[in-house]
């Protein structure tokens, strides 16, 4: 068992992008990790040289009989788990129109009951503990829609509502809870990382086709770095007061607060209609 003055970190989806660079520099700093992917082989890579401090995993996050096996590994192996990092889960672009049953509800399994189910399987060592940080990569879709992403935003957008709600059941227990909100970011995400259902129908082509032509074409050209990425994930857990929300790189943080401030606008436009619907006051 690790010393209990090393925290320990359980992340998921580490094979590529944010969380295998999560998981270098969390072993780098001479922490303990649980290092998983749906093939361990892949991540082999990151435990060599920190085999007293690391453990590499199978986790596929839509199978429960593996989620309670890793959760099971982890607490044997080190005795706690100080940060739940979910980050595993993939991309789907297509019109709403068009969109796949079969693809909606595997995307769906992946991306929220995945993320949910093991966090509830880690959820009873952090209460016990009186202490955690479940941090979610979520997507600045999960805060802004756009044209294509309309599954995978609502994806995005009921980890968001979920995690305000365990935000506040948790926070009496010393468990925090970010969301970590990436724009476009060089990890790969097109290329391994994202399904499309062809755009085929003619009237979405100037917004559907459109953008998926230019998110194959700028893959591999995106400003964000994942490295400084998840050096942002490691000062977010550093904070006493971590924050609810983190949205990273330039775009994402402009994209968000453009939609915020319209959505607030709106809102405060409409109020007397919204208020006038209450009964009325005696």
């Amino acid at each position: 068992m690790a010393s209990s003055s090393l925290p320990v970190w359980f992340i998921t989806g580490c094979s590529t992008g944010f969380g295998k660079e999560l998981a270098r520099l969390v072993l780098a700093r001479g922490w303990c990790a649980i290092v998983t992917a749906r093939d361990k082989t892949r991540v082999a890579d990151l435990v060599t040289g920190a085999e007293d401090r690391a453990l590499a995993l199978d986790l596929d996050i839509t199978d429960a009989t593996q989620v309670a096996a890793a959760v099971k590994a982890a607490q044997e192996r080190f005795g706690r788990i100080d940060v739940l990092v979910n980050n595993a889960g993939y991309g789907y672009q297509a019109s709403v129109e068009e969109g796949e049953e079969a693809e909606i509800r595997a995307q769906f399994d992946a991306n929220v009951f995945g993320l949910f189910a093991i966090t509830r399987a880690v959820l009873p060592l952090m209460r016990a503990q009186r202490k955690g940080h479940v941090i979610n990569i979520t997507s600045v879709a999960g805060l802004a829609g756009f044209p294509g992403s309309g599954y995978y935003a609502a994806s995005k957008h009921a980890v968001e509502g979920w995690s305000d709600a365990l935000a506040i059941e948790c926070k009496p227990l010393d468990i925090k809870v970010t969301c970590i909100e990436p724009g476009p970011f060089r990890t790969d995400w097109a290329g391994r990382s994202l399904k499309q259902t062809p755009n085929r129908i003619e009237d979405y082509a100037d917004t559907v086709g459109a953008r998926m032509k230019t998110t194959a074409q700028n893959s591999g050209k995106q400003a964000g770095d994942p490295v400084r990425a998840a050096e942002a994930m490691i000062k977010v857990y550093e904070e006493d007061n971590p924050p609810r929300h983190l949205v990273l790189g330039a775009w994402g943080v402009d994209a968000v607060k453009t939609t915020l401030k319209r959505r607030l606008g709106e809102i405060e436009a409409w109020s007397a209609v919204g208020i006038a619907t209450d009964f009325p006051a005696n």
